[in-house]
């Protein structure tokens, strides 16, 4: 690489020649790089060589929110567990639909650089890392709890169901060791289990869970969006945003609505 730059700034290549270079380029390679553009005096040169600088501390930082992404999960394989299931759901909030939940049982080949809690990734990032995750997992299971059944039992145990019945579903490929739960705790589950506060931000098999549920319950959002067209569900994914409520006033109820989340609507 230094005698690749080397020649690059002693033949005096133009800034996109430097540029179409410097992106060939790996982060490890950004200290010798910056190095060698800091003794060019052009202007675009040197604001390219600020950029670099900031380019390799972001991913810097990111690297050491990886390493604290995978902590959980470093440190029961330690303890001598394999199989660690991480656990979250959504949709519990929507006056609509199933609230649908995942356990994903990640694989160590893979690399899921950038994974993160689903509501902090773009539409494109989730469909990038769920296909990932789909295709390369261990394991995974998917859990829904109906509307119906969240009338009947309330939303905090249809969650919980929602969650046994994605265990449940996983067991079919493969039998987790250990569950990280996004907050939460399954008291009649006979698996060992630790329930994190916000663990969809602090542990990357939580992260991988609430992606797949996530991607699951939007698709499902988007075939009922496309039969009852006038409440946004593609777009509010059955939140109660203007337009939703505007629906239910001209339009009435669906049959997928939480009757009881809807008791004070008027």
């Amino acid at each position: 690489m230094e005698k690749i730059f080397f020649e690059v700034l002693s033949s005096e290549k133009s800034i996109k020649e430097i540029k179409a270079s410097v992106a060939e380029c790996g982060f490890d390679e950004y200290d010798a790089i910056i190095a060698y553009l800091s003794s060019d005096a052009r202007k675009a040169v040197q604001t390219l060589c600020s950029q670099l600088v900031k380019r390799k501390k972001v991913h810097e930082q990111e690297c050491e929110r990886m390493l604290m992404m995978y902590r959980y999960e470093n440190e029961l394989k330690r303890k001598g567990f394999k199989w660690i299931a991480g656990i979250d759901e959504v949709g519990r909030g929507p006056l609509i639909g199933p609230v649908v939940a995942a356990a994903v049982i990640l694989d160590d080949e893979t690399d899921y650089f950038g994974i993160d809690d689903s509501k902090k990734l773009t539409a494109e990032k989730r469909a990038q890392f769920h296909a990932k995750i789909i295709q390369n997992a261990v394991g995974y299971g998917i859990g829904m709890a109906s509307h119906d059944e969240i009338d009947e039992i309330n939303i905090l145990n249809a969650t919980k169901l929602a969650m046994k019945r994605a265990v449940e579903a996983l067991k079919k490929s493969v039998a987790p060791e250990y569950l990280l739960i996004d907050a939460l705790k399954l008291d009649d589950i006979p698996i060992k289990q630790l329930n994190i506060i916000k663990g969809d931000e602090k542990s990357a098999s939580i992260a991988a869970a609430s992606i797949v549920a996530k991607v699951t319950r939007d698709a499902l959002m988007q075939t009922i969006h496309e039969a009852y067209p006038h409440y946004g569900f593609n777009t509010n994914m059955g939140y109660g945003t203007d337009l939703h409520y505007d629906g239910i006033r001209k339009y009435g109820v669906t049959p997928f609505h939480r009757k009881s989340f809807l008791k004070n609507f008027k």
